[in-house]
């Protein structure tokens, strides 16, 4: 894969830090046995590191298999654990040791079996990216040409587990997300008749086990320079987060829609008078110039990807709970639904509204809360809930997850 964006200013004193750290530890553990302007004795023969690395590598494997983990909960995070982050002196930072035990986990996992990860591609788009971050790359990412398909994917079994994005800090709720969780759910949510809408399925209904929020860095790719520019492709989601940037820094342009941001890098690629919006990953797979980096209008820009499967996540004590449930339609309906989550002291994370296909005035309310759905607390609110509601369906338990950088 491509470089990492740039880190911010902060970071980079933190990094310098470290590396400061490791370069002291390195000359310490050379004894000061060395002549100064002489190369100093090779106390750390990297070969020989490598070679350590390799067998202690294998080892944490072998482990993981004797144990049962590689097998486990294979939709839990792949990040390091929080103790070896916060003990990490450098030189490398924290992203790079997160990224090293992702990489890790993730070819442990491989070893317990083909790990299928459907996503909306293709490949270099943010939810490959968000694969990436969640299952590392020793999965087999299978790139599909809509979020229906990711699902569908799952349900037949074709997919262990599936990508999708559900909501942008910028550009809110991602509709056929939504859509696709009530669909897929219409024999919990619907009455007589409601399995219409899994005509022809087969296996079990996709649940969200796991979250995926993902910084999203927007870069203007392109093969000549910014004065070539008179065409920006790019997904209009994209286009829409960068709009108040270009239209400062390259207001006679054309704006066009894409269907995804590869698509326009490719575009990009082909005509030295486009550019492109797309991740920085993407200018490495075409070749193609970075012309500027995070020009997105939003600095705190971030998407955040469902991890769908047919199987329900462990539950880690730090839990999350998704549902959709419809009031009735009358003065205080919603009101007294919503009223239940306080009284329970739950914590609600997420507040979506969705108007029901083919049914003008009503709608499905996703909500989000803090605790797990088997947790005592929700158990009773659930049981209000459902007193309340026309119809109700948890969608899923799943790991609180930090933002993924």
């Amino acid at each position: 894969m491509a470089a990492a964006p740039v880190e911010a200013a902060g970071e980079n004193s933190s990094m310098r830090a470290k590396l400061a750290h490791g370069f002291r530890t390195a000359a310490n553990m050379n004894n000061g046995n060395h002549v100064v302007g002489e190369t100093p004795p090779v106390a750390l023969d990297v070969d020989a590191l490598d070679r350590q690395l390799v067998a202690l590598l294998n080892r944490r494997a072998a482990a993981a298999l004797a144990g049962g983990l590689a097998a486990a909960d294979r939709c839990s995070e792949n990040a390091a654990p929080a103790p070896l982050v916060e003990a990490n002196q450098g030189p490398l930072t924290d992203r790079a040791l997160q990224a090293i035990f992702r990489e890790l986990a993730s070819g442990i996992r491989a070893l317990a079996g083909p790990l299928t990860v459907a996503y909306l591609g293709p490949e270099y788009t943010y939810s490959h990216l968000a694969a990436i971050a969640r299952f590392g790359q020793s999965a087999e990412l299978a790139p599909v040409a809509t979020i229906a398909a990711v699902f569908e994917e799952v349900e037949r079994g074709q997919a262990s587990y599936g990508v999708v994005p559900i909501e942008n800090s910028t550009d809110g709720r991602v509709a056929d997300s939504l859509e696709c969780l009530a669909r897929h759910h219409a024999h919990a949510l619907s009455g007589a008749g409601g399995d219409s809408g899994r005509a022809g399925k087969v296996g079990a209904v996709p649940q969200i086990c796991g979250e995926i929020p993902l910084r999203i860095h927007h870069c203007l790719l392109g093969s000549g320079s910014r004065n070539d520019i008179r065409r920006v492709f790019s997904k209009p989601q994209a286009l829409s987060q960068c709009r108040n940037w270009l239209s400062v820094h390259l207001p006679q342009v054309t704006l066009e829609p894409a269907s995804s941001t590869t698509e326009a890098a490719a575009l990009a690629a082909a005509h030295r008078d486009t550019a492109a919006i797309a991740a920085e990953q993407a200018a490495v797979n075409h070749g193609l110039t970075i012309l500027a980096r995070n020009i997105e209008d939003n600095p705190d820009n971030i998407t955040r990807f469902a991890v769908i499967s047919s199987k329900a996540a462990e539950r880690t004590g730090r839990d999350k709970t998704a549902l959709a449930f419809e009031a009735p339609h009358k003065p205080g309906a919603l009101a007294d639904a919503m009223a239940i989550f306080k009284r329970h002291q739950l914590n609600l994370t997420w507040i979506e509204s969705f108007p029901i296909p083919q049914a003008r005035g009503r709608y499905l309310f996703f909500v989000e809360f803090q605790g797990h759905a088997s947790d005592e607390t929700a158990v009773r609110a659930i049981a209000a809930l459902q007193k309340k509601s026309l119809r109700l369906v948890v969608l899923g338990s799943y790991a609180e997850a930090e933002v993924v950088e």
